[in-house]
């Protein structure tokens, strides 16, 4: 192998691995917003099963365990990339659920770790173990990563509502019998103030 060769090889590498880098940065130093767009950290690439949370103790993206086996849904894959909303979190002392505020990006499958500039085109509100649990629903913020063209809710539940419809039945029956019943539907300003409801 030659020099030049060699050394191409290893910029290669080294750029390989600065990509994954930068899609596997720590969550924790992410901020809420981006320029004009929300930030979502992809914890569940779209098309998949398994159950993949942040722990903020080990700073690692882990498979949910139950009983000490990896959580997959027994149902249908995930109809688009799951995660949360940096920096915020719904604290139970004002009626949230512990965690930080939950998000469905609507798009291509992307990588567990991935911090994407997402627009938020409405909110599903669901009851969940009898409490409320929101539900942000969004697009790629990037025109190249889109698959709808929807910006606002009104677009979304017009030219689009076989995909809402399809959102809304997978979140009221990925819990199987446990059952998920669905509240209702917000446009993306509530969406919004949601977001800044819980931001840190």
């Amino acid at each position: 192998m030659s020099t030049k060769t060699a050394m191409l090889s290893v910029l290669l590498l080294i750029g390989a691995f600065a990509c994954r880098e930068k899609a596997m940065q720590d969550p924790t130093t992410a901020a809420t917003t981006k320029g004009e767009y929300l930030q979502a950290v992809i914890e569940i690439p779209a098309g998949t099963n398994h159950k993949i949370e942040y722990d903020y103790a080990s700073k690692q993206f882990l498979n949910d365990q139950i009983e000490g086996k990896d959580r997959v849904i027994d149902f249908l894959p995930y109809p688009g990339n799951y995660g949360f909303i940096p920096n915020t979190l719904m604290d139970k002392e004002r009626g949230g659920d512990g965690d930080a505020l939950d998000i469905l990006v609507i798009g291509e499958s992307v990588p567990t770790g991935s911090i994407i500039q997402v627009i938020p085109i409405g909110a599903l509100m669901l009851r969940d173990r009898q409490e409320i649990d929101t539900k942000i629903i969004a697009i790629p913020a990037d025109p190249q990563s889109q698959i709808i063209r929807a910006k606002d809710f009104m677009t979304f539940a017009l030219r689009y509502d076989a995909a809402r419809r399809i959102i809304e039945d997978w979140f009221q029956n990925y819990k199987g019998a446990e059952g998920v019943e669905i509240v209702r539907w917000e446009d993306e300003q509530y969406a919004l103030q949601e977001v800044e409801k819980w931001k840190k």
